[in-house]
């Protein structure tokens, strides 16, 4: 999938590719603001934030340093049959603004098919999972307090002004499930400045930082934040665990209250298995079956009741793995495995392409019938009609598939 973000922020960070991503602070400056608007802005945050019910703590904000209890901006709506549905007030969330806080709404992607979309097409790139949280500051508020967080962070200034201090790692490749705390700030500035509009930075995993507005004034800033959590290590062992329930040697009891002998031969099988496990079920064969086998989220399966698809898009969570053999082709996506003629080639490789693709375009181009493979990838899920909340979300930001 090309994005026009994905490959903004690429340039303003230096980067050719994701092997960067996690391996030293970076920054730059994206020009093309109209760009950074259509992912969000101040008007549509609060927009999504009047129209949607919210709770805590996906939707926070903050005042003097401190969370402010969820009660003082979010009201029960009652509906006419006594049903309580917790809104955002406005008025009050308007008034805390106006005197200074900082709000914000985790997920952005889980409301908003923009940045639904350029979430997908990070994770497509990176081959991690990706969320956006936004911050929306106004006045003189400060954010957070100096933290670190167990995941890497690319930071987009979309509107306003705010102050940053980033420092560097306390300790080396801290987890959120660690073995030692991670309390002690680090002393070592990495940067200090003001992120202006268009402004990215990525901050790797464990470096500490915080931002505010009280050195800026009246005003506000808004920035995204996309969290990419990268596996390690302890996530392909979790993983070998999970496999080792196939066998029968690791479903069994230990059993230790047995004459010593037998203990000691059960650990010593256990062992030798494990050691086997290891070379067989490498860490590559746990990122290829995590990404293989991740299945897409929130999008109706086709149902076939409102006629024939006009319009798809690609929504799996990873891009798809075509696989060409001499008479067919294998697609390995969200927990699938599909064979097609190996003519259909053309044709699946703009459906899974990531781009919005016309069905009737798309069969003029190809020559193939479009529309019964469209049909076969909306049923298997890996497809999605192109709606137009959902269209909207690549105008601008990702091309129409081409043959």
């Amino acid at each position: 999938m090309d994005h026009h973000f994905v490959a903004a922020m690429e340039q303003a960070l230096g980067w050719d590719g994701p092997g960067d991503l996690g391996a030293s602070f970076a920054r730059g400056t994206i020009e093309d603001l109209d760009l950074l608007d259509r992912l969000l802005n101040p008007n549509k945050l609060l927009d999504l934030v009047m129209r949607r019910s919210v709770t805590s703590p996906q939707f926070r904000i903050f005042q003097g340093g401190a969370e402010l209890h969820p009660g003082r901006y979010i009201l029960p709506s009652v509906t006419r049959r006594g049903q309580a549905i917790p809104m955002a007030d406005m008025h009050r969330v308007g008034a805390l603004m106006r005197e200074g806080c900082t709000m914000v709404l985790d997920e952005v992607d889980f409301f908003d098919p923009v940045m639904e979309a350029t979430c997908r097409a990070l994770q497509w790139w990176a081959r991690e999972l990706v969320q956006v949280n936004a911050y929306l500051t106004t006045q003189d508020a400060s954010g957070f307090k100096l933290h670190w967080d167990d995941h890497d962070v690319v930071i987009v200034q979309l509107a306003g002004r705010k102050s940053w201090e980033v420092r560097g790692a306390s300790r080396n490749a801290p987890m959120y499930r660690d073995s030692a705390p991670n309390s002690e700030p680090s002393d070592e500035t990495v940067w200090q400045g003001v992120m202006e509009p268009g402004d990215v930075m990525h901050i790797p995993r464990g470096f500490w930082h915080q931002a505010t507005r009280g050195d800026q004034g009246d005003g506000y800033s808004l920035h995204a934040t996309f969290g990419i959590v990268k596996r390690v290590g302890v996530n392909w062992l979790a993983w070998l665990a999970d496999q080792a329930r196939t066998q029968e040697l690791f479903r069994c009891d230990l059993d230790r209250w047995n004459n010593p002998d037998h203990w000691d031969r059960q650990q010593k099988l256990l062992a030798d298995a494990v050691a086997e496990m290891t070379k067989k079920l490498t860490p590559q064969d746990f990122l290829d079956a995590r990404e293989g086998e991740r299945r897409a989220a929130r999008h109706v399966p086709a149902t076939g009741l409102f006629g024939k698809p006009v319009a798809v898009v690609c929504v799996t969570d990873f891009e798809p793995v075509i696989k060409q053999h001499a008479d067919t082709v294998d697609i390995l996506a969200a927990g699938r495995k599909l064979t097609f003629s190996g003519k259909a080639f053309p044709a699946l490789a703009l459906l899974l392409s990531g781009h919005p693709v016309d069905v009737s375009d798309a069969a003029e181009k190809t020559g193939l019938d479009v529309e019964r493979l469209a049909e076969v990838l909306l049923k298997e899920e890996l497809c999605t009609e192109l709606t137009p909340a959902l269209s909207s979300a690549y105008t601008g930001l990702v091309i129409t598939a081409t043959s």
